[in-house]
């Protein structure tokens, strides 16, 4: 449900998964890259405990079926959930987030989860030293800390850190917003286009917060903010993580994603937004993401009714583009969620 980093792409090599076992790669695609898997994918059953020290991390595409595999592992293995989800931590945006149900938290304690301000953005840097805290919690009271999302750039701000890039500015950022305001934010993502075109590249018009930051990046240091992450790489560790994920074809992914969107209107997602809305959330960040943007197009007048649904699982499509191209080369172990 954001914009992510692509991580650099590796043409000759095929995506990679684990053995259950041995852990020796072998060669799968991610959920939704083949029509139909080269080879079946283990049950999750055959998941090996954790060592001491290692964080499971349950990643994969939207409507993959993430939070189903992570409370199993947490009954299994006696584990709680460190969400990574960017609209799921903030408070009111439910229905269209996929947020666990009382019946999901019932079965495993959820971390993360609702407990932002909307109207106060997070970065991937905050949602690391909460992520750090939320981790030394679990273990400190004997659980498995088991992190689940599909916002791959907090993920990987957790697992490996972030590039050192300058400290924010609130002289800057406060400039940058009245440009927003003044010529739109089109012209401020023109502006980085201007300084650095990859950035700009990966970032979406509408997203004033990571387009003042990557412009903010460049007038403090004078270095582009994709240069700060080509060099950092994240090619440090701090967590010894074993990445994990749902085996699903293209056809049933985009099956679920049709499903799971339908299902959500019919649940009220409309008078959520609306809600949302009437209570000033026009500008928050999580509005902005894939789902919400429609429905408030909708209830703007610029999106019929009849033409709701096949919209957000367009763009739902789009987004899951972008999160197989963050996990082709991972190495990600895909199972079965059989029975």
């Amino acid at each position: 449900m954001l914009q992510e980093v692509p991580s650099p792409k590796s043409p000759s090599r095929e995506p990679r998964t684990m053995r259950p076992n041995d852990r020796e790669p072998v060669h799968a695609p991610p959920p939704g890259e083949a029509d139909e898997p080269r080879e079946p994918a283990p049950s999750w059953r055959t998941i090996e405990p954790p060592r001491e020290g290692e964080l499971f991390v349950v990643v994969g595409p939207t409507a993959s079926g993430k939070t189903e595999l992570a409370i199993r592992l947490a009954e299994r293995f006696g584990g709680e959930i460190i969400s990574a989800d960017s609209v799921q931590i903030y408070r009111g945006y439910d229905v269209g987030s996929g947020k666990p149900t009382a019946e999901e938290r019932a079965r495993a304690p959820h971390h993360l989860v609702d407990i932002a301000d909307p109207l106060v953005p997070l970065d991937a840097q905050t949602f690391a030293e909460l992520g750090e805290r939320a981790i030394e919690d679990v273990r400190r009271r004997g659980r498995v800390p088991i992190l689940c999302g599909g916002t791959f750039l907090w993920i990987k701000s957790l697992v490996h850190g972030l590039a050192p890039a300058p400290p924010a500015d609130p002289a800057i950022r406060a400039r940058h917003t009245a440009i927003a305001e003044v010529e739109g934010r089109a012209a401020l993502h023109a502006k980085l286009a201007a300084v650095d075109p990859e950035s700009a590249a990966r970032l979406a018009p509408n997203d004033l917060v990571r387009v003042s930051r990557a412009l903010e990046i460049h007038e403090l240091s004078g270095k582009p903010q994709s240069q700060w992450f080509a060099e950092h790489g994240f090619r440090e560790k701090r967590h010894d993580a074993r990445l994990l994920g749902v085996a699903w074809s293209r056809e049933t992914l985009d099956e679920r994603i049709r499903a799971r969107v339908r299902r959500w209107l019919d649940a009220g997602w409309i008078d959520e937004v609306r809600a949302l809305l009437d209570a000033g959330h026009a500008s928050a960040r999580p509005m902005g993401s894939v789902g919400y943007k429609q429905v408030r197009a909708h209830l703007e007048g610029e999106l019929v009714r009849e033409e709701l649904e096949d919209t957000i699982v367009r763009a739902t499509r789009v987004f899951v583009r972008r999160q197989r191209t963050w996990l082709r080369d991972e190495p990600v172990l895909y199972v079965a969620l059989d029975a």
